[in-house]
């Protein structure tokens, strides 16, 4: 089976062909749960979510294949916008129409996930597939369709092929912020707290805080009864994800950005870079202490990990508006 084996990456799917409509999984396969992510800023023009919402749209009217999509919105975003007629429109006539929408306070992000990810798994069953779906990206753009189109194959992968975590990848030039951040912060930072994990992660993905992934039942499970980070939580599945030796498979998302494009300039790659480091210190302490004489160790680490952070802000400031 493909993943079975240790250290054997399966082979990404790179899939090309845009296909109106998702494909009907194999018989026996449990159903996908989509659950989008709401941008929290609601965008001034309405391209990209409406592309969007015309996939969930259709993702609706498949139940055989796909549970009802849940839409999570940050109330934040709610109360921000409730006096816009366009927003107030959008949100019902599409997002509720097409989706259950769920309404929360989050941290960030990450919490948003938890709570459209959690209130899926509650809905589901073993066997099941459960896709998370980022709504601020550029969809409406030439390439966002293009994408969009073939966007099911992610947790295609994981019915079909029985793997337990699918990552998304977008391609990103050289100078791209998230690619900058990730090579010399995070990918940085795991090499010191967690090498052996870290080494194994780069054989899979280089976007280690993708927001494009699927989860199969069992392993979102496992997620649930363990501690949820509210910020890169992404890394720490995959960090569980490879101490457990699941099944990791990618995805190539495509050339696709976030909106609004170029948000992450040096103050937010040290935003970014500083609190994956807080995660990567709570996640190791947890592991480890109850052995004896981890505090030696913690305190070896620790002390590595600021020269890192050191190393990977200035690094940034360089190179980073």
């Amino acid at each position: 089976m493909v993943g079975a084996m240790k250290n054997v990456r399966p082979p990404a799917r790179r899939a090309t062909a845009k296909r109106a409509r998702p494909k009907t999984p194999p018989q026996g396969a449990g159903r996908i749960h989509p659950v989008v992510v709401y941008p929290f800023q609601h965008p001034t023009d309405l391209v990209h979510v409406q592309e969007l919402y015309r996939l969930v749209g259709q993702l609706a009217e498949a139940p055989e294949t796909y549970a009802r999509p849940i839409t999570v919105m940050d109330r934040k975003t709610h109360h921000a916008m409730r006096q816009n007629r366009d927003f107030c429109r959008f949100r019902e006539q599409v997002v509720a129409a097409s989706s259950d929408l769920l309404e929360a306070w989050c941290v960030d992000t990450c919490q948003m996930w938890y709570c459209g990810l959690g209130a899926a798994f509650e809905r589901g069953t073993d066997g099941d597939v459960y896709w998370l779906i980022p709504g601020d990206f550029n969809y409406g753009s030439p390439v966002g369709r293009e994408v969009i189109g073939r966007l099911h194959d992610l947790p295609e992968i994981c019915a079909e092929l029985g793997q337990d975590l699918c990552i998304g990848e977008i391609a990103t030039d050289h100078n791209n912020p998230k690619q900058l951040i990730d090579t010399y912060g995070t990918f940085a930072l795991l090499y010191n707290w967690f090498p052996a994990e870290a080494q194994e992660i780069r054989e899979y993905t280089e976007r280690p805080r993708s927001e494009f992934f699927a989860l199969r039942h069992e392993f979102l499970a496992e997620l649930l009864h363990q501690r949820w980070f509210a910020y890169e939580q992404t890394v720490v599945a995959l960090l569980h994800a490879i101490a457990g030796r699941k099944h990791i498979s990618r995805f190539f998302v495509g050339q696709i950005s976030d909106l609004p494009e170029g948000r992450e300039g040096f103050s937010s790659a040290m935003q970014q870079v500083e609190r994956t480091e807080r995660v990567l210190k709570t996640l190791w302490r947890e592991r480890h202490d109850q052995r004896p004489g981890w505090q030696d160790d913690y305190r070896r680490l620790e002390a590595r990990s600021e020269q890192v952070r050191r190393a990977a802000l200035g690094v940034l400031e360089n190179l980073l508006p």
